[in-house]
């Protein structure tokens, strides 16, 4: 079991560094040993006070130590690694690896917590295939905004501690300023990384790895593993805990794009190795959210086909769960085909958990707190007059949180009035304690990262100017708070809104 030492305690800095590092404890097919790249200068742009503190960090002194950022001075008790992993990119496997970001250790919090602290943007790796190994101001910017406003709607997410400049330029397409992001997650554990060590490793290296990531994320699996025999003799026997390994990352994939379907967020590059083994969004590339309702909605230039869609989320995460399921093949039964027949049983469930996520998480929307056989049928009527009459996702649900004024725009449609007489007529059946506006409030955000609003911080800080983005941070920090200035969409003119894998 992963369990931290008190005698560990006694050796934190002074800047509150508490690392250990059981990954670089793994065997070496999982990683190699990798130093950040000293970088010219140091420059802090952003640093996460609240999130430093949650860490056991000492904000004051660490905000004042830019370079400790940038990968110039490595933190007391650091070994810094990079994780090999492999994907399948778009559905074609390719050998990965973090190729541009370099893994510190973990941090252990007061509260006996463990997050890795990885820089991203430091310089190349034995991973980088070809890549200079860096990362530009911009991109590190925009997945701090992104992280941030995923961690206050409440979805599981990777966090951002800072990002720093370095006084490095980057070459891409013109000259950019270089930069390093700090990432806080619960691991870096990927799908992917189980499709590189079955590829490349041996069975017994997927069963270390299979073994390490319930320790880590799932340790009460250990506890679970014994069930009583249907056979006469009632005999306790083990549990595979590799099948209820296999189970509760698709409870938490499910669970985890559910909650993405519900705000409208678009991951935009759903490969293996950007789905991570915890259930937290990770690896902000090409991601944002939607204005008008369009369940074909993609953002990424590179998702030509629209394999990540919208409305192809939920089916991805089954088709990745699939290819991690084929990883752990060997372990899940010594017969091929009777393991093939269990991992098929966890895809399907999978697909239980997902529906029941969503389902609920739409009547909640809708502020419907029981079950009703209809209540499909309202949600999708409601999401066909969003897209039939391009509505705005977000703030078509949080208008219908409110009394609905006798001049709203809505009520032009005549479609939409008939809709809203069943829906009134459904939420009149449920029990009158349930204040169904009030919940609404509470489950529909009136504020999300709008893409045009994201994209104007960018540009001022891109010419220095960081209080845009600040300002913009501090209104997602309250989702559920109403902002007329947060809240409005964008004009015609900032429609067709492209994002590019950068980050």
């Amino acid at each position: 079991m992963l369990r931290l030492s008190h005698q560990y305690y006694l050796i934190m800095s002074n800047e509150g560094w508490n690392l250990e590092h059981t990954y670089a404890d793994l065997p070496k097919i999982f990683y190699r040993n990798q130093k950040p790249v000293s970088t010219p200068a140091s420059q802090m742009v952003i640093f996460n006070q609240n999130l430093a503190e949650r860490l056991g960090l000492n904000a004051k002194k660490l905000k004042a130590t830019p370079e400790i950022f940038s990968g110039a001075k490595v933190p007391q008790g650091a070994k810094s690694i990079s994780q090999a992993y492999a994907g399948y990119q778009f559905g074609h496997f390719n050998m990965l690896g973090d190729g541009r970001a370099v893994l510190l250790g973990e941090q252990i919090t007061p509260d006996n917590r463990r997050f890795d602290i990885q820089l991203k943007g430091s310089g190349p790796t034995p991973f980088s295939r070809g890549g200079d190994g860096y990362a530009a101001l911009l991109p590190m910017l925009r997945e701090y905004i992104i992280s941030e406003a995923m961690f206050s709607l409440g979805i599981p997410t990777t966090r951002s501690l800072a990002v720093v400049l370095t006084g490095k330029d980057v070459i891409r397409e013109k000259v950019l300023s270089g930069a390093v992001l700090t990432r806080v997650a619960s691991s870096h554990i990927r799908v992917g990384t189980f499709n590189y060590t079955s590829a490349f490793g041996t069975p017994e290296d997927t069963r270390i790895l299979a073994d390490y990531s319930i320790q880590r994320h799932f340790p009460e699996l250990d506890n679970q593993t014994l069930r009583v025999d249907t056979s006469q003799d009632k005999q306790p026997v083990r549990e595979n805990k590799y099948i209820l390994l296999l189970r509760e990352i698709a409870r938490q994939q499910a669970s985890l794009i559910a909650k993405w379907q519900l705000v409208g967020f678009i991951h935009g590059v759903m490969n293996t190795d950007n789905m991570a083994i915890s259930g937290e969004t990770i690896d902000f590339g090409p991601c944002a959210f939607m204005d008008s309702y369009d369940p074909d909605t993609v953002f990424s230039s590179i998702d030509t086909e629209g394999r990540y869609a919208y409305k192809n989320q939920p089916s991805i995460g089954a088709w990745n769960l699939s290819r991690l399921a084929e990883s752990l093949l060997p372990l899940l039964h010594e017969n091929k085909r009777d393991a093939i027949a269990q991992a098929n049983k966890e895809v399907a469930y999978y697909w239980e958990c997902y529906n029941a996520n969503w389902i609920v998480g739409m009547r909640t929307k809708l502020g419907i707190m029981n079950a009703e056989q209809e209540d499909t049928n309202i949600i999708m009527e409601l999401l066909g007059l969003m897209e039939k009459y391009k509505l705005d996702y977000t703030n078509t649900f949080r208008t219908l949180s409110f009394p609905i004024e006798k001049t709203s725009s809505l009520l032009e449609m005549s479609e939409f009035s008939t809709w809203l007489q069943k829906w009134e007529a459904r939420i009149s059946r449920q029990p009158q304690e349930n204040n169904a506006l009030d919940i609404m409030k509470k489950h529909n955000p009136a504020i999300i990262p709008r893409n045009h609003r994201v994209e104007e911080a960018l540009t001022a800080a891109e010419l220095g100017d960081f209080s845009v983005m600040h300002n913009l941070l501090t209104a997602l920090s309250k989702p559920f708070k109403d902002s007329e200035m947060y809240a409005q969409p964008p004009k015609s003119t900032q429609c067709g809104y492209k994002t590019f894998c950068g980050t």
